[in-house]
């Protein structure tokens, strides 16, 4: 069985990080994972690529023949991919148990309503892979109520567009210098405390959105979040095993037998 984290999030909420945290985290723990570059404008990476969109289109490339934005331009170079998923087929080849972490675009309308990433997902699940979301959000989110609701919105967005098994993530949790008592809070967020501490900074006018808002989060009942201190390595595995729980990885690998070992049996006096 194949499988593949589809890693998504606001631009500079450290998804890059993440794959590189994971990669150097299978290096030790013997497990290996291989690293995507999905994003057209991506230039230096910590870890070595395994397959570049680059190599199909650039966002560079895209800006300069059609003359567009950088928004636009990455919407149009998406457009382009799902017109050519046979190239990033070949590029998975057809491998048994192969693991692919994908580092995404910082651009949230590729995963709340523009259809392009759920065209790649359903390829992927076509293809034989399990799937699942990897949301990372920044931890400094916390911050701000505003900011925070909207980043569970965006979360709640994504995972109502691709309809796959999704984990949220807050990264940066090594910045975080708040009780653990607090951070809790926002693990599962209690909306109607999210809703107070919005209008307590919101005018009048604002109150019935803050309140629809919170709704929203409370009628869908999908949002939580794990933390990950990308230094603690039980926050690492922590992280890791949701995601795998989440995508079925190793319930088809064989177990092994402890006593067993490598070479020829001893043989007996």
């Amino acid at each position: 069985m194949r499988h593949v984290q589809l890693v998504m999030g606001p631009a500079g909420c450290g998804k890059s990080t993440y794959c590189h945290t994971l990669y150097e985290h299978g290096l030790a723990t013997k497990r290996k994972f291989h690293i995507i570059n999905l994003d057209p404008a991506a230039e230096h990476f910590k870890y070595p690529v395994s397959i570049d969109v680059r190599d199909l289109i650039t966002l560079d490339d895209v800006m300069e023949e059609m003359d567009y934005g950088p928004n636009g331009g990455l919407v149009y170079a998406f457009e382009y991919l799902n017109e050519n998923l046979e190239w990033l087929n070949d590029q998975l080849g057809e491998g048994d148990d192969d693991y692919y972490i994908i580092d995404c675009p910082g651009q949230i309308e590729l995963y709340s309503h523009v259809p392009v990433m759920k065209s790649i997902v359903q390829a992927l699940q076509r293809w034989g892979f399990m799937v699942c979301g990897v949301y990372v959000l920044d931890s400094q989110f916390i911050a701000d109520a505003g900011k925070f609701m909207s980043g569970c919105l965006a979360c709640l967005a994504a995972m109502v567009q691709l309809e796959i098994p999704h984990v949220n993530v807050l990264t940066k949790m090594d910045l975080v210098r708040k009780k653990k008592a607090f951070m809790e809070r926002f693990y599962q967020p209690d909306t109607e405390e999210l809703i107070n501490d919005l209008n307590a900074d919101s005018s009048p006018s604002l109150l019935r959105l803050n309140q629809a808002m919170g709704s929203l989060l409370e009628d869908f009942s999908l949002v939580g979040f794990l933390p990950l201190n990308i230094y603690d390595p039980d926050s690492i595995t922590l992280v890791l095993s949701h995601i795998d729980n989440a995508i079925q990885y190793g319930e088809d690998i064989e177990p092994t037998d402890p006593n067993e070992q490598e070479g020829d049996p001893l043989e007996e006096d």
